[in-house]
């Protein structure tokens, strides 16, 4: 726990407000407004409010989402998922999402604007956009959020061989879940009587994660061309380790990292996890992708006459450097089973 010394160095930081006098009255307030938060939460706001700590802040948010909440819901909240969606897995519904804004602005001391929530859809994303408007730091990137008719419609991998259901592309990386169902071809033989999801078929989920990861742009390309999903093939996985069994049932958040990434390789670290528990990781998946090709530019309309043919011939015979970078490059297969 930071002392009172630590705590001063982190008000220094930039567009981080300096501890304001906070009288007693203002801690009797405070007491009456979280009246209906757990303890640890109303002691987290006092020793913000006090210290002006980013460290609180977190706890903060977090019981005053616990607050408005069904009670068989606040487990998940005490679990620490940041991947808990607010609707979904919440149950938050605008009305509700309101009131847990107005609390957080009450109690911190803040000011959100209705334009900045559209792209909360997490608890992390709650977090982190809370904790970059206390320190004064650029908000992030909003998180992309892609539903499974979206995942197909871009993914060279389709049904019944995709193990995504839902995923987010987010300027750190890729999260994505796919719930165990057990109608999966491939748990009829694995095992008899006794279906268990095979650990080659999770670490193809995480790679499909960062195949989609790379069809999203992820890592930007130096010239602003797209991934070309037909030369995105598995290369390598390595420091692979399994800790859980997983079972029709099972929901698994897969999330990947770029690691390193230089045209035509890029490395993923990978996770699975079933709730709070690991079940699997992976510290390196190698994936080989190549570039679409460039689109040929129209002549200028407004240019006529031999000198503007001559220009276009030039043109055709001398492309733009990297323009055959992806044409040239023959991409890795996959190696047969």
């Amino acid at each position: 726990m930071a002392d009172v010394a630590e705590q001063g160095q982190k008000s220094r930081e930039p567009g981080l407000a300096k501890p304001q006098t906070f009288s007693a009255d203002d801690e009797s307030a405070l007491r009456e407004t979280l009246k209906r938060c757990s303890p640890s939460t109303i002691e987290a706001a006092i020793a913000f409010r006090k210290t002006r700590d980013p460290e609180k802040v977190p706890t903060v948010v977090i019981g005053v989402i616990e607050r408005f909440v069904e009670p068989d819901i606040r487990p998940k909240l005490r679990e620490g998922d940041d991947e808990l969606r607010l609707v979904e897995d919440l149950g938050v519904d605008s009305l509700t999402m309101m009131e847990i804004v107005i609390l957080v602005e009450d109690v911190l001391q803040m000011q959100i604007n209705n334009d900045e929530l559209r792209n909360l859809r997490t608890v992390g994303d709650i977090k982190t956009f809370i904790d970059c408007k206390i320190r004064g730091l650029p908000l992030p990137k909003p998180t992309r959020h892609l539903p499974v008719e979206q995942i197909a419609a871009v993914m060279p991998i389709q049904p019944p061989f995709l193990f995504l259901n839902e995923a987010s592309i987010g300027g750190q990386g890729a999260t994505a879940k796919y719930k165990i169902t057990g109608q999966e071809f491939f748990l009829q033989g694995h095992f008899k009587d006794n279906p268990v999801m095979p650990a080659s078929m999770m670490l193809e989920a995480l790679g499909q994660l960062g195949v989609l990861a790379l069809i999203e742009g992820i890592i930007p390309s130096e010239d602003g061309r797209p991934v070309d999903p037909k030369t995105i093939f598995f290369t390598s996985c390595e420091g692979v380790r399994c800790h859980r069994v997983c079972k029709p049932g099972d929901v698994l958040t897969l999330s990947v990292k770029p690691k390193r990434a230089k045209m035509p390789l890029a490395t993923f670290e990978g996770t699975i996890r079933v709730g709070q528990e690991k079940a699997a990781i992976a510290e390196e998946i190698t994936l080989t992708f190549g570039y679409a090709e460039a689109v040929a530019t129209p002549p200028n309309a407004e240019a006529t006459g031999s000198g503007a043919s001559s220009g276009n011939a030039e043109a055709g015979q001398n492309p733009a450097p990297g323009a055959s970078e992806a044409a040239a490059f023959t991409p890795l297969r996959e190696l047969p089973a």
